[in-house]
C-alpha cells in the first residue's frame, strides 16, 4: 500500500520538532483553499493538487526520463509561443484553480494571451482562477492511467479546449476535445495544435519514443 509522509512543525522557544506520520493511500486528507495554499508555501519541494471536495493530492517527483520528456514537450511549445507571442506556457509547478474548486498542475499547459491579460496581476501570484486553453499530461511508469484519464476528462469539463495524454510506454496519445469522443493515436510522429494553437506542430521523436 502506498503511503504519504507528512511532517507537522511544532514551534518552541528554543527548538523545532518534526512529527512524521504515514498516511495510507486510501485515507483522504481534506483541506480548504487557504490551508492548501499554506501547505504549498511550506512544502515547496512537493507537488500538491486539490480535489473539488477538498481532498489533498500529494504527487511524487517525476523520474528523470519522464522529466526529460516533459521538458522537451514544454520546449517545443515555448518556442512556438515565443515566436508569435501567442500567450503563456506553464510547467508542472503552475497551479490553476478550476471552476469546480480543484487546483490542478498539468505537466504542460498554455493560455491565450488575451485571456491571460484579463487576469489581475495580484491573482497571478496565486493558484490563478483561470482555465488553461490547453493541457498535456505525460504518463510516467508510476501514474495510474485511469486516474490521469479522469483528470483529462475533468479538464475538458471545466473548459479546457484541447488536451493530450501522452503515454511513452504504450507509444500512444489520447486527444481530448470538448463535445467529442477521445481520439486515440497509435505511434504518431507528430501532433497538431489544431485551431486552439494554430501553427503548432510537435515532433514526438524525443517525447513518445526512446531517443537518446
Amino acid at each position: 500500500m502506498n503511503t504519504t509522509v507528512l511532517e507537522r512543525e511544532k514551534s518552541g522557544v528554543e527548538t523545532q520538532v518534526a512529527t512524521t506520520i504515514a498516511v495510507p493511500a486510501d485515507v483522504l486528507l481534506k483541506v480548504d483553499a487557504d490551508a492548501f495554499a499554506a501547505l504549498c508555501a511550506s512544502n515547496g519541494d512537493l507537488r500538491l493538487e486539490l480535489d473539488p471536495d477538498g481532498g489533498l493530492v500529494v504527487m511524487t517527483p517525476a523520474g528523470l526520463d519522464s522529466s526529460d520528456r516533459n521538458m522537451e514537450l514544454g520546449r517545443q511549445i515555448a518556442n512556438w509561443n515565443h515566436a508569435g507571442r501567442f500567450g503563456k506556457v506553464f510547467d508542472s509547478s503552475g497551479g490553476f484553480t478550476l471552476p469546480n474548486g480543484a487546483v490542478r498542475a498539468p505537466d504542460v499547459s498554455w493560455t491565450a494571451r488575451q485571456r491571460w491579460q484579463g487576469v489581475p496581476r495580484a491573482e497571478r501570484r496565486r493558484f490563478t482562477p483561470i482555465v488553461p486553453d490547453f493541457v498535456a499530461e505525460v504518463l510516467s511508469p508510476i501514474d495510474s492511467r485511469a486516474e490521469i484519464q479522469a483528470k483529462m476528462a475533468e479538464y475538458i469539463a471545466q473548459g479546457v479546449r484541447l488536451g493530450w495524454l501522452i503515454d511513452p510506454d504504450a507509444q500512444t496519445v489520447e486527444i481530448y476535445r470538448p463535445g467529442r469522443d477521445v481520439e486515440r493515436l497509435a505511434k504518431p510522429k507528430s501532433l497538431s495544435g489544431e485551431d486552439v494553437m494554430a501553427g503548432l506542430v510537435i515532433d514526438l521523436a524525443e517525447i513518445l519514443y526512446d531517443v537518446d
